[in-house]
């Protein structure tokens, strides 16, 4: 008892009380790359200026007193139990409990991002009892008011009523005091422009208070309705493509419910990201329509991109644009396009699980007819491939034999299995007829949490931008990112699909992408009308999506223009996959991918899948076109599905890695369409339209 006596007695004697000004100095927020100590940015601008509260009309304080701490005027100023409380609080859980009094919450500003512990609690309490017995009541009251946060990135309340409402505090209104003192407690989740109907509830509980404390009359309280406050203008913090960067934070942050919106602006934190600058760097000069696509890409289509690692959803690198003041619209996490034949995996795993061997026989000529769908669906420029297996079918994206697959899973069976893998149930539910073909809007932060789950041999991982928050002295770990993952498939299933996949690359339509030098599969797609195009990808250590599309002045999808030596949709994204990944992947050893046998059966165990057979020869290298293709699945085709029983594979177990020329004659960057009519959601860039895509299965919207 008398040591703690001394000790207190010695700090109360060396505790200085701080100026306004030194208040909350220290309380930005800094965001940094992975490496920990590059700067992507921080948060909480410090937007202050410190004025003589004389200037202030009388009901301004008498709100902040009403709102926060009813008792002001006649308390001591400090309730150490309260104190002891909150350190308790703190320290068990892990929240940020703060003090009751506004003298507490002055001290608590000069000392927070330590009050997580006894000694930062102590110092609190020290400073706040010193600020109590020695200053009066007005000038512990206008300090506050000189250095509480307010939102909007304003301190103080002269900087609030400047963000608020474009004037001095000296000529507020009763209304907009009552407004700005009622929101202190969470302002960024109860500012008028994010929650009116939250910040008209705080407005008047605090109007009523001062009714009934005596500061107002009854009248003026009628008098006093809701003012109308100015746009928020974004921190320069946010300008440029590190924006992005910033708000994905905050965003995942806050989702995360360990963190408001306030803290965050407040805290002082130390927010450790995923982040890889060298690749982030290398991303955007790659994607990026003002650096390695200027002069190529036209005016107005947009680019996103994504990097990953599978192995645990960390967020690697990521292309959103190119500032984020000009268009706040993430284009990897929040755009929307159609993903085209990227889905098809999904199917095929489906597929593997049914006991299906990838080396049955199916029809790939076009165009065919299924249940259920009144037009006939055709493959990219109405291409018949003859009979052909599973893993040719991949690599050339053959449509009608993934809507056979489809017929055999289900729709909505494709897409629980997409859901399974990572893609959000909400944007794939399995209702689209065209579900395989990729008809409906996603992110594509979907396609590469999906696609890592395959990649991660049939574990799902959470995708996260965030690794650690620390405190500002970077001591303590307050928060760590999910890294996590849950099995959802086998890993032989998943290695199957894997192998598949390779044979886009090596033979495919993604040949462009053996540039990389390392051991890659993915898969290329293509809108139903070709408003969009992508190319997904990973080696066993990282994810890549690339994608892009062109809306309209208002947002609506538009046919993607040919540009330079890009004819199709998917043509430019498999090359910035190929020019990004070369380079990232460049210092990295060659890692192949697990070794895998298809212990399938020909014609899946019911023998129904396909044509129950094993191919008899190779896929012809010269697929047919019908200029005028037709309802009969017969006509305009390059041959017929030719049963035959007992005969040897014409693929081998290891054609996902054997070389062959492209059958479509084209340089292997090429795409695969779907063909056909289908109400399809266009869901791009933030907006929807439904669009009809061309019902007589010649595929002329160039989609996949």
């Amino acid at each position: 008892m008398v040591s703690g006596a001394i000790v207190f007695s010695y700090l109360y004697v060396t505790t200085e009380i701080p100026q306004p000004e030194k208040i909350a100095m220290a309380e930005k927020t800094t965001v940094y790359y992975a490496d920990g100590t590059t700067a992507i940015g921080t948060f909480g601008e410090q937007n202050r200026q410190i004025i003589s509260c004389s200037t202030l009309p009388s009901y301004v304080g008498q709100a902040v007193v009403a709102s926060e701490n009813r008792s002001f005027y006649t308390d001591n100023g400090i309730d150490l139990k309260g104190i002891a409380r909150a350190a308790l609080n703190n320290i068990t859980t892990g929240s940020r409990q703060g003090g009751s009094t506004i003298t507490q919450q002055y001290a608590e500003r000069y000392y927070l991002g330590e009050t997580t512990s006894y000694t930062g609690k102590l110092r609190e309490a020290v400073l706040a009892l010193k600020i109590a017995r020695t200053q009066d009541k007005s000038t512990v009251l206008c300090n506050y008011l000189n250095t509480i946060y307010f939102g909007r990135g304003a301190y103080g309340i002269q900087a609030a009523s400047q963000a608020y409402f474009g004037k001095d505090a000296k000529d507020l209104t009763l209304a907009q005091a009552a407004l700005l003192a009622g929101i202190i407690p969470a302002p960024s989740s109860w500012d008028p422009a994010v929650n009116a109907k939250q910040a008209k509830a705080r407005q008047t509980r605090v109007l009523g208070i001062m009714v009934e404390d005596g500061y107002i009359t009854a009248t003026q309280r009628k008098s006093a309705t809701m003012p109308t406050t100015i746009a928020t203008r974004q921190s320069n913090e946010y300008s440029g493509p590190n924006g992005y960067l910033l708000q994905m934070v905050r965003d995942e942050l806050t989702s995360s419910k360990d963190f408001t919106k306030d803290e965050l602006d407040t805290g002082g934190y130390r927010i450790i990201t995923s982040i890889d600058k060298t690749k982030q760097d290398l991303m955007f000069q790659t994607a990026s329509p003002s650096k390695g696509g200027k002069g190529i890409v036209p005016d107005g289509v947009q680019v996103g991109g994504i990097s990953v690692n599978p192995t645990n959803g960390a967020i690697i690198a990521v292309y959103a644009g190119d500032d984020y003041l000009t268009k706040p619209l993430n284009n990897a996490t929040q755009a929307l396009y159609e993903p085209g034949s990227t889905m098809k995996p999904f199917a095929l795993l489906g597929a593997v699980q049914d006991g299906v061997s990838l080396s049955t026989a199916f029809n790939g000529n076009s165009p065919r007819t299924y249940t259920g769908i009144s037009d006939p669906v055709g493959n990219y420029g109405n291409v018949s491939y003859g009979t052909i297996d599973l893993y040719h079918a991949t690599a050339y994206s053959v449509n009608t034999v993934y809507m056979e697959l489809q017929q055999k899973l289900g729709a909505s069976a494709v897409a629980k299995l997409a859901v399974d893998a990572g893609m959000s149930s909400s944007r794939i539910t399995g209702k689209n007829p065209f579900t395989v073909l990729g008809n409906d809007g996603v992110h594509l932060t979907d396609i590469a949490r999906a696609y890592s789950t395959i990649a991660n041999q049939g574990q799902r991982s959470t995708l996260h931008i965030v690794d650690t928050v620390k405190d500002g002295t970077g001591k303590t770990t307050l928060y760590r990112g999910p890294t996590s993952t849950t099995r959802v498939f086998d890993s032989p299933s998943t290695a199957l699909v894997t192998k598949a996949m390779r044979s886009v690359v090596t033979y495919g339509l993604g040949t462009e992408v053996q540039n990389v030098g390392k051991t890659v599969a993915g898969k290329s797609g293509t809108a139903n009308d070709g408003t969009s195009g992508s190319f997904a990808g990973f080696t066993p250590d990282m994810v890549t999506v690339f994608a892009m599309w062109n809306p309209d002045s208002s947002g609506n999808p538009q046919i993607v223009p040919a540009f330079g030596r890009y004819t199709a949709a998917s043509e430019y994204p498999i090359h910035l996959f190929t020019e990004y990944m070369k380079q990232a992947l460049e210092d990295t050893p060659d890692k192949a991918f697990p070794t895998v046998t298809d212990s399938g059966t020909i014609g899946g165990r019911d023998g129904t899948w396909g044509t129950g057979y094993r191919l008899s020869t190779t896929p012809s290298s010269g697929p047919t076109s019908s200029s005028q293709p037709t309802a009969s699945p017969t006509q305009g085709q390059s041959s017929s599905p030719t049963p035959s029983s007992g005969q040897t594979a014409s693929t081998p177990e290891n054609s996902g890695t054997d070389k062959e020329p492209a059958t479509d004659g084209d340089s292997g960057s090429g795409d695969d369409a779907r063909g056909t009519k289908s109400n399809s959601r266009k869901t791009t860039n933030g907006k929807s339209t439904e669009s009809e895509s061309s019902g007589d299965g010649s595929a002329k919207s160039g989609s996949e």
